[in-house]
């Protein structure tokens, strides 16, 4: 039957191709979707040129939005939420800044500056910045490795400055580029395991201070510092060892009973101060620093000293400071901005992760040239910020200021503050961190995911937390590519009673129509998966022919309504599995190609090759045309047989 005649006797809905666009234009509209996708310019449009300004200034400093709304009632929810957040930001900023090594007064400068540069650059209204533990221990590692801190502590706290200058820096290059989604890389279970990983080893490292051990490995890796514990047996401290199962044992209960009744959870986010001072009034009465439970000792007085001299620009390990503050700002970064939007999504509201960006890199740099190291916004203050009633970003300025009056008055009442306390606090906020329910949750739902996580979790314990990260990385790469280069292709069955094709191995019900092959490609058709493809299509027409012994195969259909795109190698895969089709007999058919999709095999002059009246809208258009064709010539065959047979009557 020729052309002609079937578009006369079956018509059908014709698969448009769009207009063309000049190549600028799709340039544009491709860079402006992938750079800024929730188009922060739409409100700019057809407004005066003051209100332009007003509305810029209001989307850079994001405080100029909300301040002028500010009620006293809103003050009070936040003043609550400030105090609350900075009986856990003093003991948790001494912690950390013990974990990477500095002096404890710098991780107190670290909750004072930075929190006050986010509330007015900062989009979400309940993260609460300090620094983590995790960032804490790659500065320790990254940088211990070429300047010890101990024997040259000056040098170090330099690099360390210059790091945290670095990594904002680079955070604030990401948001201002709008390459926000390069984040998106680190996968969930790329995070939960480098976390559960870095609190493991956090833990352990931990067990220099509970043990009161002065000398200790700066290896992360779980061989080194298992190694470091059990050679200096001789050395372990009973008195500190009782002392710091005690405070570990109230802190966890204290978590525990917050957990179980949420509307207490003041008394959790408290016990760490709680235990603050509760140590240092024990060891000032009972003077237990002269049988070895070690202190903090003198802390300076006065806030924030500038350090802006200290920036070490022109040191021989520049280049280690600068790996080290992209490392631990990309780290993070990622954990701020997963925190900030899981809590908007509670509270329904919307952050802007590029803002947020810039947001971390300014009060970074701020802070580097402010005597504090890196900041971000950990879950734990976020979390107590959020519970405590937190309404807007000034919760975090009522908190700085807490912060700055210790600074300014209370320091000295830390002379006393046993470190076995401190490596408490930190066991304690790190086992929160290790959510191994998260991970069976993972080996259920994905396997693959649940091998990245395992692996990333066993690269930073028994390797390094830089090792981990690569290793986590590398295989969520890994995983892209083969989406990439082996994606999926099934065979489709018509539902009963519809006109609906499905996955025959999904749904049992599917049955295959005869002399019809129905293959589904599930994603894009670039270079790196067109081979495979056309020896995959190739396989699946085989197998039809040499399972199908009665009824003899005459149509392949791709359905091809998920590919959202093709490449010229996509193209010339599609040329010769037509070319494998003519040489079997076969006739091929498209289904539902894009708009992307068809103006390329109209350039390409595929469709010519293939011809229009062969790509139809649906799968079942393409099986109703392939059935209709073969019903008539069926029906042909038949009466050009019954016109041949002699009539012995005649």
């Amino acid at each position: 039957m020729g052309n002609a005649d079937f578009d006369d006797q079956y018509s059908h809905q014709k698969v448009e191709i769009p207009p063309p666009k000049p190549f600028l234009k799709t340039l544009k509209s491709c860079v402006k979707e992938t750079l800024f996708p929730d188009d922060p310019f739409r409100k700019f449009k057809k407004q005066p040129l003051t209100k332009k300004l007003t509305l810029g200034l209001q989307y850079f400093v994001p405080i100029l939005d909300w301040a002028p709304r500010y009620t006293f009632q809103l003050f009070k929810a936040d003043f609550i939420a400030g105090i609350t957040i900075a009986s856990l930001a003093v003991p948790q900023g001494i912690s950390y800044a013990g974990l990477a090594n500095l002096p404890p007064v710098i991780g107190l400068y670290s909750s004072f500056v930075p929190p006050m540069v986010y509330a007015m650059l900062g989009s979400s209204k309940h993260l609460a910045i300090g620094n983590v533990a995790v960032p804490s221990l790659l500065i320790s590692a990254m940088l211990g490795r070429v300047v010890n801190p101990h024997d040259n502590p000056k040098l170090y706290l330099q690099l360390v400055f210059t790091a945290t200058f670095f990594a904002g820096v680079f955070q604030a290059s990401l948001g201002l580029l709008r390459l926000g989604f390069i984040v998106d890389f680190l996968s969930h279970a790329t995070i939960l395991g480098f976390m559960g990983g870095a609190a493991t080893v956090v833990c352990l490292q931990q067990l220099k201070g509970i043990l009161g051990l002065v000398h200790f490995t700066h290896e992360t890796d779980i061989v080194s510092v298992m190694r470091s514990i059990f050679s200096q047996l001789h050395q372990w401290r009973w008195e500190s060892g009782v002392l710091g199962c005690c405070f570990l044992f109230f802190l966890l209960l204290t978590r525990y009973f917050s957990k179980k009744k949420p509307a207490f959870f003041w008394i959790s986010c408290m016990a760490p101060l709680t235990s603050v001072i509760l140590g240092s009034v024990l060891v000032y009465f009972t003077h237990a620093e002269k049988n070895g439970v070690q202190v903090i000792g003198h802390l300076k007085k006065g806030i924030n000293p500038p350090s802006y001299s200290e920036l070490a620009f022109s040191s021989q390990y520049l280049t280690t400071a600068i790996k080290t503050g992209i490392v631990t700002g990309v780290i993070a970064m990622a954990e701020g901005i997963a925190v900030g939007r899981s809590f908007a999504i509670v509270e329904n509201y919307h952050i802007d992760g590029n803002k947020e960006m810039i947001a971390f890199g300014m009060m970074n740099i701020a802070g580097s040239c402010t005597s504090c190291y890196l900041t971000t916004g950990p879950f734990s203050r976020t979390a107590v910020n959020f519970n405590a009633g937190c309404k807007t970003a000034a919760s975090s300025i009522v908190m700085a200021t807490a912060v700055m009056i210790t600074l300014l008055l209370l320091t000295p009442l830390f002379h006393y503050t046993p470190l076995v306390v401190l490596s408490s606090i930190i066991i304690s906020a790190m086992l929160g961190i290790i959510d191994y329910n998260a991970a069976i949750h993972l080996w259920k739902v994905d396997k693959y995911d649940f091998l990245v996580c395992i692996c990333s979790f066993i690269g930073v314990v028994f390797g390094s937390v830089e090792v981990g990260l690569i290793v986590a990385v590398a295989m969520s790469l890994l995983r892209i590519l083969l989406f990439v280069a082996r994606p999926k292709t099934f065979v489709l069955g018509k539902i009963p009673n519809s006109m609906t094709y499905r996955n025959t191995e999904q749904y049992s019900a599917a049955s295959r129509v005869p002399e019809v092959l129905i293959i589904h490609i599930d994603a894009p058709i670039y270079f790196a998966n067109a081979s495979y493809l056309r020896e995959r299509i190739s396989r699946w027409i085989e197998e039809k022919q040499r399972t199908s012994t009665e009824i003899e195969l005459q149509y392949v259909i791709l359905d091809m309504s998920a590919v959202g795109n093709i490449d010229t190698s996509g193209i010339s895969m599609l040329e010769e599995v037509k070319r494998n089709a003519d040489r079997r007999c076969l006739k091929l058919v498209l289904a539902n190609p894009g708009g992307e999709v068809m103006k390329k095999l109209d350039k390409s002059n595929f469709i010519d090759k293939i011809g229009k009246e062969w790509i139809y809208v649906t799968v079942g258009e393409a099986v109703n045309a392939c059935n209709y064709i073969l019903h008539t010539c069926k029906f042909q065959s038949e009466r050009i047989e019954s016109s041949t047979i002699p009539d012995d009557n005649v």
